[in-house]
């Protein structure tokens, strides 16, 4: 694929590229309402012309890769939602909107469309790996036939599942990301969410032919420790994109996110490391990505 290709050099070449910043939450500011235990899953079907603006928006601000808003869409998280009978239609939609916010721009040929995947549950009801491969197929099928460009893979919090994902994930014929989420062990270690270290899911990863590496939604004062261990321990490229605020009782804690200036020169910080790669997660508005771009790039 050229276009994948030419963002793949343009970062081997020294460049960072920006990526969106959330989409989630960014719904969410926008009044669009949430999924009972799916939390903003369903924004393609009831709300795609919001989801659509705020892709081009992203677009128009310079990201050169946007995430299709299917975090939440993965088959068993759709199951606790009781929304499983559109799986399949919340899943296409959104790599649809996704791709007509590209057209709309005329960007077809510069900006990828990330089909986005994650295992996590909102309910702590995880299916079996077994399941779970399954699942993850299935979700990388529609995605891949809607005409995504990559997979991304987010939120990977243990390297069980992380692995199953990135097979599961492997079973279409499209580039596939990860991105890991890691706080400190209660030593000051970077490690995933679930407490295994950082290094070791490394070297998991460098067995399974990725591209790009990205530490994500994690703590914006834990983001540049985790690329340094990346840098030392990782051979391909990589990206950072944290969250700020957090999540009570299914809503975004939007009052406790870092301004636009201050999220700047943190990133700013990162890519002084030589990331290849940044953007925002959950909490990170559009204003946020704005201003970065305008200040950084």
């Amino acid at each position: 694929m050229k276009k994948y290709s030419n963002i793949i050099n343009e970062m081997k070449n020294g460049t960072c590229l920006l990526i969106d910043g959330a989409t989630a939450t960014e719904m969410e500011r926008r009044g669009v309402p949430q999924l009972p235990r799916a939390w903003n899953g369903g924004g393609a079907l009831t709300h795609p012309n919001v989801l659509k603006d705020i892709h081009k928006q992203y677009i128009e601000i310079g990201a050169r890769v946007i995430i299709t808003n299917t975090f939440a869409n993965c088959k068993h998280t759709l199951e606790d939602a009781n929304q499983v009978h559109n799986f399949e239609s919340l899943n296409s939609k959104a790599v649809h909107l996704a791709r007509e916010a590209c057209f709309d721009l005329n960007k077809q040929d510069d900006v990828l469309v990330a089909g986005g995947i994650s295992y996590w549950s909102f309910t702590g009801n995880h299916p079996c790996l077994k399941k779970l491969k399954t699942n993850i197929a299935e979700q990388a099928l529609i995605l891949e036939n809607a005409g995504a460009d990559i997979l991304i893979l987010e939120m990977m919090v243990d390297i069980d599942r992380m692995l199953i994902t990135i097979e599961a994930a492997k079973s279409v014929n499209l580039p596939v990301w990860v991105g890991v989420s890691c706080k400190p062990n209660f030593l000051g270690a970077m490690c995933l969410l679930n407490g295994e270290p950082l290094n070791e899911a490394i070297k998991h990863l460098k067995l399974n032919d990725i591209d790009l590496l990205n530490i994500m939604h994690t703590d914006i004062a834990d983001v540049e420790a985790c690329l340094n261990i990346v840098k030392e321990d990782w051979v391909g490229l990589t990206g950072g994109y944290a969250h700020s605020g957090n999540m009570n009782d299914s809503n975004w804690t939007f009052d406790e996110v870092v301004s636009p200036d201050f999220y700047a020169k943190k990133v700013s910080e990162w890519m002084s490391t030589g990331v290849n790669l940044v953007g925002g997660c959950c909490g990170i508005t559009t204003d946020h990505m704005r201003y970065l771009s305008k200040t950084l790039f």
